[in-house]
């Protein structure tokens, strides 16, 4: 038959939530959450320095960091919404799962950083005005579980989780500073700062470490987690036409957005574009895969003897 159709989906997967309300985009919700840090933090660094807190100052610090985070997030949204051009064929969608790479690795460094700071202050307790202390981490607590609140609506990304884990880092600083006031103010304890905070530090850095190894694994073209090749090959080949399946690849675009493409060759007889066809129905009706590729290949013709040949 010589025949090399393809049969392949037309992007469903791109368009199939439907249209949402500006307010409800991840676009959106990342920016609400970039104001609420950046004002905030502007007030914590003001409050930090008028009372001379040190712990204010730092989780300032911290927040700044979160804030570039969001920024980079942001930045990322804007370009994955992009519709797709003929130089970036599948868009970039991957901008997301590269900001949630950025966002996992500086997580991680802000975590060791106040590690390594908390050791210090450990050594050698600064004096801390508690109660502004304890006033301040309360305010940012309730703007970070705000904050928090927004991203969680709606869909979620890997982009949206980066995020989020950051926003919910600064609300975990947010209590160990209320703890650490709490402590200063009613039993004057000033090591309880740089304990806390490495109890915290050392669970963002957890975190830190999903985010990364997850948006790696994308990066690598690892096959996505819940899709299982063997089940996959099962089914290409239990379908009518197929009488054999090579060059089997899983992998995943974006956070959310899985691909297979496969070789299938037919059986004598079978055409080519309804074999294909009924392949790709059936990966996406028990596999729940929108974006399919098959590329159908006639059976190898039978191989002739050598005493013919010479005839």
């Amino acid at each position: 038959m010589g025949e090399h159709d393809s049969a392949h989906d037309h992007d469903q997967g791109a368009h199939s939530h439907g249209p949402h309300s500006h307010a409800q985009s991840p676009a959106s919700r990342l920016l609400t959450a970039l104001a609420l840090t950046t004002t905030f933090l502007v007030v914590e660094a003001i409050a930090g320095w008028l009372t001379g807190s040190l712990a204010l100052l730092s989780d300032a610090g911290h927040m700044l960091t979160d804030a570039a985070a969001l920024g980079i997030a942001v930045l990322a949204q804007r370009l994955a919404d992009r519709p797709r051009t003929a130089k970036y064929t599948f868009g970039l969608r991957r901008a997301e799962t590269l900001a949630a790479l950025v966002n996992g690795v500086v997580l991680g460094v802000s975590a060791v950083w106040v590690i390594v700071e908390a050791v210090r202050r450990f050594r050698a307790p600064p004096v801390v005005a508690g109660g502004w202390m304890l006033v301040v981490a309360s305010t940012g607590l309730v703007i970070n579980l705000i904050s928090a609140w927004v991203l969680s609506r709606g869909q979620h990304s890997a982009n949206l989780r980066a995020a989020l884990a950051h926003v919910l880092a600064d609300a975990a600083g947010s209590v160990a500073a209320m703890i650490a006031g709490a402590a200063v103010v009613w039993f004057g304890w000033t090591r309880a700062d740089p304990i806390v905070s490495i109890i915290i530090s050392l669970l963002i850095l957890w975190g830190s470490w999903g985010l990364v190894r997850g948006t790696t694994l994308v990066l690598l073209e690892t096959t996505p987690h819940g899709v299982d090749p063997v089940e996959i090959e099962k089914t290409i080949r239990e379908t009518p036409g197929v009488a054999e399946v090579h060059d089997l690849h899983a992998w995943s675009i974006a956070d959310g957005y899985p691909l297979v493409s496969a070789h299938v060759v037919l059986k004598p007889g079978n055409h080519g574009v309804e074999v294909a066809g009924a392949v790709v129905d059936r990966i996406r009706a028990q596999h729940a895969i929108e974006h399919v590729t098959i590329q159908p290949e006639s059976p190898a013709p039978p191989l002739v003897p050598l005493d013919r040949l010479r005839r």
